[in-house]
């Protein structure tokens, strides 16, 4: 069997990204520090390929957008999730953990939810982690809100499963700073709109504490119904279920 090595290269990138066939090859690269994909068929199911996060089937069928992802998850680099009139939204690095904190500093971001992990240390440690296997997994989570115009980290939203919960949950939170002018709603509606589209997800549920009245109103205004309540660390939260 000839061995198969193809290169890919985009302008945006630093090394290439390659994708053979070949374990020997595969792994040979990999201790040289290359960014390589393995291509499984019939011939080499039986192979080990250790650490692939990704496998190809059909190299010649992949667009540039999926080269791409790929390419970043091997790099350590976030994905460009979507973007709105005035946000972005990417995966979350480590970086962003200290604009967390100036964000949950304010005492009203907690109220209703858990706050950040009070070691500085621990956060950035469970961020590598999420990063690591979150997103690795599943391909979304919790991602990071940029302002488009001034670059800042205004808050956090996305998709996320709830252990012991049946359906896929929106979460978000916005620093008080970006409250009250349409951000949340923004935001919101593009990543029920992205989980209906791209994830091919048909229904969405929050969670929401009696008192969260900001919340409540916004999962209203996206069209939340009322389905139950449920506990969640010993509190009452107003189980809202919206269809996609």
């Amino acid at each position: 069997m000839i061995a198969m090595l193809k290169k890919i290269c985009l302008s945006s990138w630093e090394q290439p990204l390659y994708v053979t066939d070949q374990a020997e090859v595969y792994n040979a690269m990999r201790k040289q520090g290359c960014y390589v994909l393995p291509c499984l068929h019939e011939n080499n199911r039986n192979e080990s390929f250790p650490g692939a996060l990704y496998a190809v089937e059909n190299p010649e069928e992949m667009d540039e957008e999926s080269y791409d992802l790929a390419y970043r998850r091997l790099a350590g680099l976030p994905w460009e999730i979507l973007e709105t009139g005035r946000c972005a939204l990417r995966e979350t690095t480590v970086e962003d953990v200290d604009s967390f904190y100036r964000i949950y500093a304010e005492p009203s971001i907690t109220e209703y939810m858990e706050n950040l992990f009070a070691d500085r240390d621990e956060e950035i440690a469970y961020t590598k982690d999420y990063i690591e296997k979150v997103y690795a997994f599943y391909g979304y989570g919790m991602w990071t809100v940029l302002e488009k115009e001034s670059g800042r980290v205004i808050g956090r939203a996305g998709i996320s499963w709830r252990e012991g919960y049946d359906l896929p949950e929106l979460g978000f939170v916005f620093g008080v700073p970006w409250q009250g002018q349409g951000y949340a709603y923004e935001v919101c509606s593009a990543i029920l709109a992205y989980a209906g589209e791209t994830l091919l997800m048909e229904r969405v549920q929050a969670l929401v504490q009696p008192g969260n009245e900001k919340s409540l109103r916004l999962c209203e205004k996206l069209g939340f119904t009322l389905s139950g309540e449920t506990r969640l660390d010993g509190k009452r939260h107003f189980l809202l279920v919206k269809k996609l």
